[in-house]
């Protein structure tokens, strides 16, 4: 089977039936003022459904009040259920499936956004905050588990048909897993094991809670991208954790937002573009003086986490979506040669949310998208937006668009 025929073949997993094999990756759209689900939210996931997406998935709500990074992220709660149940109907009308991808950031929260102190696995000072988070103590972690089952009975009862534990990245979950940031030494520390038994609880927590009615996916890191971080142990550890506790697929990515959060997206986050719209004079000048520093760009290449990747991909059986620059269709064929089963799109929707259709119409065979990460640049003050669609874009920002 090629790789459009594969592509555009359904797939089973647990009680999900996707039209096609297609994700749309959990990247974080800003569109959500207020914490709440907004017409534009509304509208993005919609259009990339009729632009044929097999599943759209939303992207980083927060489980807790104490852990969104920024006001205009969602918040899960049942204030915001008729917002939720309006995107869920949105998207099924358009005959795709629908995701939410649910988290707590942990160490990247703020006080002055929050209200909170930040809270995390450890009290280790984190500089990308800049924060000096609170260990957790152990009400702490019940009360967070106790969140992630709340938040998976909220999305069922609004229809959503999968839920994405994000479990990488430096987020919370990630920091107990992760010997970088945890530095306990109760049961939640030192061994894998220990590190790895807030994830369990989490899983099965959500897992109790989604039942037999929906899907459940986990995000989780290869590697976060610097020594001293993950192993390729602990990650295929964590893998096989996450199919025992009825997972019913994993998706492998990397990156560590508060030391190393280029390597999620490579290429470079553009610090003068990120600069631009903050308003708090201290962060902004932190950002134009040493933001090249502190984000250090990665090469791109198309399918970038696929080597690395590998001996993770062989440690389960349950279908693992392809992430990482996987936005032609070579790379596609090269994905699914090598064992995935899901394709995860991020920033070629963004270009173009017809993306899907293009490529089954045999329109295109890769997109426009060139990975200047404008998108990603601006998504932290505002919505998600590719410069090659905008109108008016200051000329001070496009003179610093990398190359």
């Amino acid at each position: 089977m090629d790789a459009c025929n594969k592509l555009f073949s359904p797939i089973q997993m647990g009680p999900l039936t996707l039209r096609n094999r297609t994700i749309r990756s959990a990247a974080f759209e800003g569109m959500s003022n207020n914490n709440d689900v907004s017409d534009e939210l509304i509208d993005y996931h919609r259009k990339v459904a009729a632009g044929g997406i097999g599943m759209t998935t939303v992207a980083y709500a927060s489980v807790s009040k104490d852990g969104y990074s920024f006001p205009h992220q969602l918040w899960l709660r049942n204030a915001i259920k008729p917002g939720l149940t309006r995107m869920a109907d949105a998207v099924h009308k358009e005959g795709a499936a629908i995701s939410i991808q649910i988290g707590h950031t942990g160490n990247m929260s703020s006080k002055s956004v929050t209200g909170f102190r930040p809270i995390s696995s450890s009290s280790k000072f984190n500089l990308y905050g800049p924060t000096c988070p609170r260990r957790m103590n152990h009400d702490d972690i019940e009360r967070v588990v106790d969140d992630f089952a709340n938040a998976v009975r909220l999305v069922k009862s609004c229809g959503y048909d999968a839920v994405e534990v994000h479990a990488g990245h430096g987020y919370l979950i990630s920091q107990f897993l992760s010997p970088y940031t945890n530095r306990r030494n109760d049961e939640y520390g030192g061994s894998f094991e220990n590190r790895s038994r807030f994830m369990r609880k989490v899983l099965q927590a959500v897992r109790s809670e989604a039942g037999s009615e929906m899907a459940l996916f986990v995000k989780m890191n290869i590697s976060d991208g610097f020594k001293g971080g993950i192993s390729l142990s602990d990650a295929q550890h964590s893998a096989k954790l996450a199919e025992q506790e009825g997972a019913n697929a994993i998706i492998l990515s990397g990156g560590f937002v508060s030391r190393m959060p280029v390597y999620v997206m490579r290429g470079e986050i553009p610090p003068a573009i990120m600069a631009y719209s903050i308003k708090n004079i201290l962060v902004k000048s932190m950002l134009l003086l040493f933001g090249r520093t502190l984000m250090k760009p990665f090469p791109f290449t198309n399918g970038y986490f696929m080597d690395e990747a590998a001996p993770v991909l062989q440690s389960v059986s349950i279908p693992v979506v392809a992430v990482g620059g996987i936005d032609t269709l070579d790379t596609i064929n090269n994905a699914f040669d090598r064992g995935y089963e899901l394709i995860g799109l991020a920033r070629c929707l963004i270009e173009d949310p017809a993306f899907v259709n293009k490529i089954r119409n045999k329109a295109i065979h890769e997109t426009k998208c060139n990975h200047c990460n404008y998108c990603v640049a601006v998504m932290y003050t505002g919505s998600m937006k590719c410069y090659l669609h905008e109108q008016n874009i200051p000329q001070y920002l496009l003179n610093h668009l990398p190359a």
